[in-house]
């Protein structure tokens, strides 16, 4: 049977799909933990635990494994906070308006490459302006404007995002290697620190979340052993004195 489409025809049928790939390629938090399927969410019971959490615990860590997810997590619950967008089963904290938050990872270089990448996609140009290509956690259409860090090519400093109850929260992007005097300033509702911070830092930032009573929250793999942050996390009986 012959294909009865036009080569005119086979072009727009062509462009439509990729228009259609584009535009399901910046939702991918509306695909995160569905009701059934290879992904659902009761089979990630752990990410659901910490997700609930969140409404009672200000101070929140997922340590865990390489690859079981933990980034994923945090990128996650980051987009459902700065827009508002929470799923019908949603159990953990919510806010019903704009926010401040920081996201941050050990290096500059780590926060682009991951952290970055995670909520906003790959840096692109749209007629000519630098943006991100929106195919990260935070939906595309809602990426407003972004500022760009002096001195480290393609890391944003702060990005607009849209919130559901009308207006902008703000998402600013850090590192631990900035030092804990950048974490100062402003009060702050909501901070993800993907990797094992110092302690100053995270000490820095629970001052920072405390006007607001906001939350702090860690994803990481404990690489560096019994730490004092790994050990703030412990039961009392689990505790050891590093001291003695």
């Amino acid at each position: 049977m012959q294909n009865s489409l036009t080569s005119s025809q086979k072009r727009e049928l062509l462009a439509l799909l990729e228009e259609k790939a584009r535009r399901e390629s910046r939702r991918k938090l509306y695909t995160m933990f569905p009701d059934d399927g290879p992904c659902a969410r009761h089979l990630y019971a752990k990410h659901l635990e910490f997700f609930r959490a969140g409404a009672k615990y200000r101070e929140r860590a997922f340590v865990a494994g390489n690859r079981v997810g933990k980034t994923e997590a945090g990128a996650f619950e980051c987009a459902l906070h700065l827009t508002g967008q929470y799923p019908d089963w949603w159990t953990g904290r919510r806010y019903e308006k704009p926010i401040r938050l920081w996201a941050a990872g050990k290096t500059n270089e780590t926060t682009r490459d991951i952290i970055q990448e995670k909520l906003l996609g790959v840096v692109a140009f749209n007629a000519g302006r630098k943006g991100f290509s929106g195919t990260g956690m935070i939906p595309g259409d809602a990426i407003g404007g972004a500022t760009w860090k002096a001195g480290v090519s393609d890391l944003a400093d702060t990005i607009k995002v849209k919130h559901v109850s009308g207006g902008w929260s703000m998402l600013g992007l850090k590192s631990y290697q900035q030092g804990r005097g950048s974490f100062e300033g402003t009060a702050q509702h909501v901070i993800w620190l993907d990797e094992e911070p110092p302690m100053d830092v995270y000490g820095e930032c629970i001052i920072r979340t405390a006007t607001t009573r906001g939350l702090v929250m860690l994803t990481f793999t404990p690489l560096e052993g019994l730490s004092d942050t790994v050990m703030s996390f412990l039961p009392t009986e689990y505790r050891i004195d590093k001291h003695a």
